[in-house]
């Protein structure tokens, strides 16, 4: 298989922006090995995070037109990183943006039109990664799980603390994963409130004590008692969750954020110690995601596992999604298996993700 360079595009449910990482992706021996060439990332403004945020609530037209219109957003990004760019790009491999996710009734969406975005960058694209798994009777989520076994392996945990905390590890031979709890979707509507648009380096929460009925609350969801694979949306935040961060509105916001912040550091220490039966002791948990600049969570989570923490480089903290979605383009261009039934719950293994324009080079 040929080396091949691509630009994987990620948006997460956090909603501070796209993250974008040009990877060199090829096969040395039997190991596929990937370099970041180049990484940038850009900041939603408030239009675009009001937009993405109220989307599931409009009527189907607004639905199709935002689809196409956050791909020609995209292909701004796209084309501006390429006037930046000293490296050729041979296709792109794009998360989206994701609106609608349930899987109880085989549902998920992404914006971003595949086929709009290769033709206003004038690149290949694949996107609409998960909806194979979902037809299969799958999560459709975590996808990064099958980039943990082939890129991550040296660790024994991979944790991403983005909008939800999800993680994946290697279990009885093989890679689970799974989402356990939401994360910065809740610090950042928290810090929200006093006009930042998170909490730097946890300052707020560092402040706060936590407040024990709500946090028991918090843990007492029934979301918390499942076993994996199972995943998370923001249907359930509004309905289920967010109404007891309400309930204690009289409660300072630091107290809040203090208690959020321990309730997801509870539940991370509470699923490593699950995964490794009660021994984490001496296992390598690595961390990436913007959670992970947030050093009272990463002080909380410590409190709660034996496991040791690893903090890698900043352009990994920051890039480890778009990295592993570029690695999911390269498995699906290559057609190979790049969504593992391990980790989703789906009947089996699948090749996901829709192709937009001429692969002609890439294959």
């Amino acid at each position: 298989m040929q080396k091949l360079n691509i630009l994987g595009i990620m948006s997460g449910s956090s909603m501070d922006g796209v993250d974008l990482a040009l990877c060199q992706i090829g096969q040395e021996g039997e190991k596929i090995e990937y370099k970041v060439l180049q990484s940038a990332k850009y900041d939603y403004d408030d239009k675009w995070r009001l937009r993405l945020s109220k989307l599931r609530t409009q009527n189907a037209i607004t639905y199709v037109k935002t689809d196409v219109f956050y791909a020609h957003y995209l292909a701004e990004l796209v084309n501006d990183f390429k006037k930046n760019c000293t490296f050729p790009i041979d296709m792109i491999a794009s998360h989206g943006h994701t609106i609608f996710h349930n899987p109880e009734i085989k549902l998920t969406s992404q914006i971003g039109d595949g086929s709009t975005l290769s033709a206003l960058t004038e690149l290949p694209v694949v996107s609409d990664f998960r909806r194979t798994d979902l037809a299969l009777h799958g999560e459709g989520a975590p996808l990064v799980a099958i980039g943990d076994e082939m890129l991550f392996s040296e660790y024994d945990f991979c944790l991403n603390l983005g909008g939800f905390a999800n993680i994946s590890c290697k279990k009885e031979g093989v890679r689970v994963a799974f989402d356990i709890a939401a994360c910065n979707i809740l610090t950042n509507r928290l810090a929200r409130d006093i006009n930042q648009d998170y909490d730097t380096d946890g300052l707020i929460a560092e402040k706060g004590t936590i407040n024990k009925a709500m946090l028991e609350e918090l843990n007492g969801l029934e979301f918390f008692s499942q076993s994996g694979p199972k995943s998370l949306n923001r249907d359930w935040i509004s309905e289920e969750l967010w109404p007891i961060v309400k309930n204690y509105r009289e409660l300072s916001l630091e107290d809040r954020m203090k208690t959020i912040v321990e309730h997801v550091a509870y539940q991370i220490g509470k699923s490593i110690e699950q995964l490794a039966n009660g021994n984490s002791d001496g296992k390598k948990l690595l961390i990436t995601g913007g959670g992970a600049f947030n050093k009272t969570l990463i002080e909380h989570i410590g409190s709660h596992t034996e496991a040791q923490v690893i903090l890698p480089e900043n352009e990994l903290i920051n890039n480890k999604e778009s990295i592993i979605f570029a690695f999911l383009g390269y498995l699906r261009v290559n057609n190979l298996n790049n969504t593992l039934a391990s980790a989703t719950g789906a009947a089996k293994d699948s090749i996901g993700g829709v192709l937009s324009g001429d692969f002609s080079k890439c294959i």
